[in-house]
């Protein structure tokens, strides 16, 4: 099959083919038609000139007026669906190309490789290597190719007397090209091996190297594949295992035998290897050969660059935009909130400003001198679905236009006389303008004129801006259970339980009500302005008719599980009936066994699968799952494990045109098996909760009115009810692992089957309550005796002397009050005579 190249240079002159296998000299035009699909980048560009199967598939990246770029491998975690011819195979243009200046083509497809082939440009001299990538699908990655032109295991030689080898590798790219691809890509690779006999590599452990490679801006690097840069070290010395665990490289044991040391560069900011020169070649007995592979990258840095803004006066900002006579802005954005400032630039007077105006509306203004121009796009749906949307403004001196998605594009054309030039001079702000409410949400691909701005380095620095759009949800989109939908908001998540049996924030609370004896609901699958999708996914349906007309309908797959608690039987618990003879239905026989019953035609009796070794008539809560895929059937109950079934060879497949499902009873006209009537009264009585078939809950669309309760009828009064905790039932353990199992025949238990008295548990509560008396009296005892013991702890006592308020000084109070300092006083007054 011959591949074929296809480009969209401009929005006037048609994309080309080109059938590699016969290059001419001059690319020709033929005729090509246009396709767009449902998603935003997707293009599909086909001709009737073409050979089957050879359709090329595009991703744009960029607006009309330049060439299709390529997505550089981005890994597509909600893939589209696989347009025809694109399992064949595409073409892919990388990012940078022009019409006038191709610079390098990827192919891919379902053939595997490529073979290199030489594409002469029109009116160039010099051939472009074609850069084949792997086989790759929509769910996997593509990876861009550079080679070069040194042979695999080319043999090192020493050059007359010079000491060093050196070796040149000339790439298909200039090293501007592949600097551009390295350096946009999110990962690069680059093989390099060395195959050695008495040849020594690195010199390791504390030698001087031997052997280096020169990257990018000619730096020399004395490291190997499989290491790191400043490590001087192999691929086996990281790991630890050479051949000779003194050296940490295999080629340093300096060895007899054939020794490699191979590996991958992974530093993309080191890459390509332009040079390698190697040593130690000079001795008898060397030799060496070197393979080094292509430089291949996958992934776009630039695609996925990206912001979160997490509060509303949260922002980015970067130089003035320079865009006098021309602006070309493109970025994707995603949020939940119903407005906010996309971006802003100021001048004296001029400005230019990208915002979502509302939930629906995007708007592009700005004013050059001749007053305010502003474009509103309106979307049908709305824009704050926290999904992802193109916006793509562009303004030059003859109109100014901008497109949201695929939604028709609005231009505006210029004055013919007036001002043309755009004078900014604040600084560009992303996420907020001055008085306006912030953005909230996630911006990525933002490109101004060509540039790409790196929004993830200037959000790590930033406060409120967190760089990527990761998101709440991908931290605690775990904590929405039982198939509740996390929900993004700019400063949380929510859960989004309506597609679920279950409510409350994280989806586990169970909606179930209570049925009194004789009550009945019905759920109609078919109703006025019903949808497929309120019945069953889009993965659950088999139908050649695209209608909303339901008994249309075949059902290839069902899902059903619902809780229950009953101690009355028989009883039916659910019934789903049909436009035919097909139903389905879950009832409790009179011995309060389960059964399981389907009736999808092909045979003369209903397949029923029942459970007779358990009592569910029991009072307590059960749960009940069924899942059928076609003849396989899987049923599990409570906390026991699930077991297989399968349908008869005879019997369909497919459950034809349903009609209704009830709970509780069975109120149908037509023909109803009789095993089901007989159990149908008086009806069910007891609690029923979490009942969900496939993506309906007729309990909760009855308690928790929505646009689907119209499909809902109830006999009775509902009182809610979520029937209870989780099922009690436990396996029973074996008696070859329950430690606590005695063989009747070989040991007694004591007591064992002796009832105790009610009036040996009445007298156990009186003497416990004796005890707890007495215990309470002795604390209240010993409370009191501490207090009266320490009740005068803290209490501050003076020997001030008695009227020192009316002594004249400190002295005088004391000789007044004490006797002994007087008596020593009148002692001193005595005169003896020597």
């Amino acid at each position: 099959m011959a591949w074929w190249l296809c480009t969209l240079p401009h929005l006037q002159a048609p994309p080309l083919q080109l059938p590699l296998a016969a290059v001419p000299g001059q690319w020709e035009l033929q005729g090509w038609r246009l396709w767009e699909g449902q998603h935003a980048e997707q293009r599909l560009l086909a001709t009737p000139m073409a050979p089957p199967g050879a359709h090329c598939c595009f991703w744009e990246l960029e607006r009309w007026s330049k060439a299709m770029q390529l997505l550089l491998g981005a890994a597509w975690s909600d893939p589209p669906t696989l347009l025809p011819g694109c399992n064949a195979g595409a073409i892919w243009l990388f990012p940078g190309a022009t019409w006038s200046s191709p610079r390098l083509y990827f192919s891919t497809g379902a053939l595997g490789w490529g073979k290199p082939q030489t594409l002469l440009p029109r009116g160039s001299s010099s051939g472009l290597k074609w850069l084949v990538a792997s086989h790759v699908g929509f769910k996997d990655k593509v990876w861009s190719t550079v080679s070069h032109d040194l042979q695999m295991q080319t043999s090192v030689v020493r050059n007359g007397l010079e000491k060093y080898s050196v070796l040149q590798l000339n790439y298909s790219a200039t090293m501007d090209q592949i600097s551009a691809i390295t350096s946009s890509a999110e990962y690069c690779e680059q093989y390099i091996s060395y195959s050695c006999k008495m040849s020594r590599l690195l010199n390791t452990p504390d030698g001087n190297p031997y052997t280096w490679w020169v990257g990018k801006a000619n730096e020399k690097h004395y490291y190997w594949g499989g290491s790191g840069p400043g490590i001087q070290k192999c691929a086996c010395g990281i790991e630890r295992n050479c051949t000779d665990p003194k050296y940490y490289c295999n080629c340093d044991a300096d060895a007899k035998q054939w020794r490699k040391d191979a590996g991958l560069l992974s530093y993309k900011e080191q890459l390509p290897v332009s040079q390698v020169v190697v040593g130690d070649i000079d001795r008898s007995g060397s030799e060496s050969k070197l393979t080094v592979g292509p430089v291949r990258c996958q992934g776009d840095r630039n695609y996925w660059n990206a912001a979160s803004f997490i509060t509303p006066s949260s922002y980015l900002h970067f130089s003035t935009f320079q865009g006098e006579t021309s602006a070309d802005i493109s970025f994707y954005f995603k949020t939940s909130a119903p407005d906010g400032v996309f971006l802003e630039n100021l001048g004296n007077t001029d400005f230019i400003k990208l915002e979502l105006k509302s939930a629906i509306e995007v708007s592009f203004s700005f004013d050059v001198g001749n007053g305010p121009v502003e474009i509103i796009v309106r979307s049908p749906n709305p824009l704050n679905d926290d999904q992802w949307h193109r916006v793509i403004a562009e303004r030059n001196v003859k109109q100014a236009s901008l497109r949201v998605d695929q939604l028709p594009q609005e231009i505006r054309k210029a004055p013919t006389e007036g001002h043309t030039r755009l004078e900014l001079y604040s600084q560009l702000y992303v996420g907020a303008a001055g008085g306006q409410r912030g953005f909230l949400g996630c911006i990525r691909s933002l490109r101004m004129n060509g540039v790409t701005l790196d929004l993830e380095e200037r959000a790590k620095v930033t406060l409120g801006v967190k760089p990527g759009c990761s998101g709440h949800c991908t931290s605690y989109g775990m904590y929405c259970e039982n198939g509740g939908k996390c929900v993004e908001k700019y400063n949380g998540y929510s859960c989004d339980c309506s597609k679920t049996a279950y409510d409350g924030p994280f989806c586990i609370k169970d909606v179930g009500a209570f049925f009194e004896e004789g009550m009945w609901l019905r759920y109609n699958f078919q109703s006025p302005g019903i949808s497929v999708k309120d019945l069953v996914s889009r993965t659950m349906l088999s139908s050649t008719d695209h209608d909303n007309t339901v008994p249309d309908l075949r059902l290839n797959k069902e899902a059903l599980s619902f809780s229950f608690s009953t101690t009355k039987s028989p009883c039916v618990l659910l019934y789903i009936s049909s436009y035919t003879q097909d139903y389905m239905a879950v009832l409790v026989k009179p011995s309060g066994n389960l059964q399981i019953r389907y009736n999808l035609g092909g045979t003369g009796e209903p397949y029923n699968i029942d459970v007779d070794h358990r009592n569910m008539a029991n009072g307590q809560p059960h749960s009940v799952n069924v899942t059928r895929n076609e003849r396989d059937l899987v049923l599990q109950l409570d906390h026991y494990p699930p077991a297989s079934y399968s349908l008869p060879t005879a019997s369909d497949t497919q459950f034809n045109s349903p009609k209704a499902l009830f709970l509780g009873k069975v109120i149908e006209t037509g023909k109803i098996d009789q095993d089901i009537y007989q159990y149908n009264t008086p009806g069910f009585t007891g609690c029923l909760s979490r009942v969900q078939f496939n993506q309906i809950a007729p309990l909760k669309a009855a308690l928790r009115p929505t646009n689907t309760s119209s499909h809902v009828h109830v006999q009775g009064e509902l009182v809610e009810s979520n029937c209870g905790a989780s099922p009690l039932t436990i396996p029973p353990m074996s008696a070859a692992t329950d430690p606590w199992h005695l063989d009747s025949a070989s040991a007694d238990f004591p007591y064992n089957g002796q009832a105790i008295g009610d009036g040996v548990n009445r007298n156990s509560a009186i003497i416990g309550g004796v005890i707890a008396v007495v215990i309470f009296t002795i604390l209240c005892t010993l409370v009191f005796l501490i207090r009266y013991m320490f009740r005068h702890k803290g209490t501050y006592h003076t020997n001030e002397a008695k009227g020192a308020e009316s002594a004249e000084s400190a002295d005088a109070a004391i000789m007044n009050n004490d006797p002994n300092f007087t008596e020593t006083i009148d002692e001193s007054k005595k005169e003896w005579l020597i």
